[in-house]
């Protein structure tokens, strides 16, 4: 029996862990896929938003010789990190429900790859699933086509290629830039009139610079209501639709946390925002003795919680446990 099972290996969980070990409580990570797979399905050429400071977990110094580090720093550092505090992770593991025995205690029920089935006891449970497992559908017609995809790895296999990329957001901005480069021919559609205010400072302006230069056509007020074999339908604020001709569909919409092991749990959601209720000094939920931490304690916002933030949850989390213990 762990004093505290964890499930999630992204950077929350990782940093969960290591205040665990830090304080003296036992704990396991149950992952279902592997470490900081979140951070795995970014696009490969991806930098962050945040500086290497504010990424660090456990005191683990990330070093970068780039102002704000790239994806594939970040997967060596917190491989790193995790490594040199001695991490226990049972990966490729999945948590499927979660049981209150009449102690207070809690068995967390999984499968493993190979569809063998798992029970872990611990006194306490926390919750640190990401969000890149439920991407925010559109619905509308033509979006379970093949050629449509929630995620962007690299532009090369879009090379010559009609690409639609749906969004406004730092994602479809990078993608648009990237897809321009190896030759793709690009429309970006966003329901907004401008582009998200929280685009990267230095890649606003050379996005705008190739709008301006016609490289990228822009979309605006628009959506895509209609996806075909060989063409995407656009319509405007003021209803008027264009049919253009296209080989690929990237549906950059964003994605969604998922609520299924607290409601198993038996824990409250907020009805408005389909969010947790939680303690947020102690990062609690309504169930004794279950926690919260990371992006899962935001609402339809995925945005919210970063791991610059939700990194100093684990700390809440392990001196609220530990005072109850005193």
């Amino acid at each position: 029996m762990k004093d505290v099972i964890i499930i999630g290996a992204g950077p929350c969980g990782l940093s969960t862990a290591i205040e665990c070990q830090r304080q003296g409580l036992s704990s396991l990570i149950i992952e279902k896929n592997f470490i900081v797979h979140s951070i795995y399905l970014y696009p490969t050429n991806m930098q962050f938003f945040s500086t290497a400071e504010l990424l660090e977990i456990g005191d683990v110094p990330f070093t970068s010789p780039n102002d704000k580090p790239y994806r594939h720093e970040a997967l060596v550092y917190y491989r790193r990190a995790a490594e040199q505090h001695g991490v226990e992770i049972a990966a490729y593991e999945e948590a499927l429900s979660i049981e209150t025995l009449e102690d207070g205690t809690f068995v967390v029920h999984t499968s493993n790859m190979r569809g063998e089935q798992h029970s872990h006891k611990a006194g306490h449970v926390v919750i640190a699933t990401g969000y890149f497992d439920q991407p925010n559908m559109i619905g509308i017609p033509g979006e379970e086509l093949p050629k449509v995809t929630h995620y962007f790895g690299e532009a090369h296999p879009y090379t010559g290629m009609k690409v639609t990329v749906i969004g406004g957001s730092n994602s479809a901005v990078d993608a648009a830039l990237e897809l321009m480069r190896v030759g793709a021919s690009v429309d970006m559609v966003y329901r907004g009139d401008s582009i998200s205010d929280n685009i990267k400072s230095w890649v606003r302006p050379i996005f705008e610079g190739m709008v301006q230069k016609g490289k990228i056509r822009l979309h605006l007020q628009s959506r895509v209501t209609e996806i075909k074999p060989d063409s995407v339908l656009i319509t405007s604020h003021n209803g008027e639709t264009n049919v253009i001709d296209n080989d690929f569909v990237l549906a950059l919409t964003g994605f969604k946390p998922s609520r299924a092991l607290l409601s198993s749990a038996g824990a409250a959601m907020n009805d408005d925002l389909d969010k947790p209720v939680y303690d947020p000094v102690t990062m609690e939920s309504t169930v004794p003795g279950i926690y919260v931490a990371g992006v899962i304690a935001s609402g339809r916002n995925a945005n919210e919680v970063f791991i610059e933030t939700g990194r100093g949850h684990g700390k809440l989390i392990v001196d609220h446990i530990l005072s109850k213990s005193r």
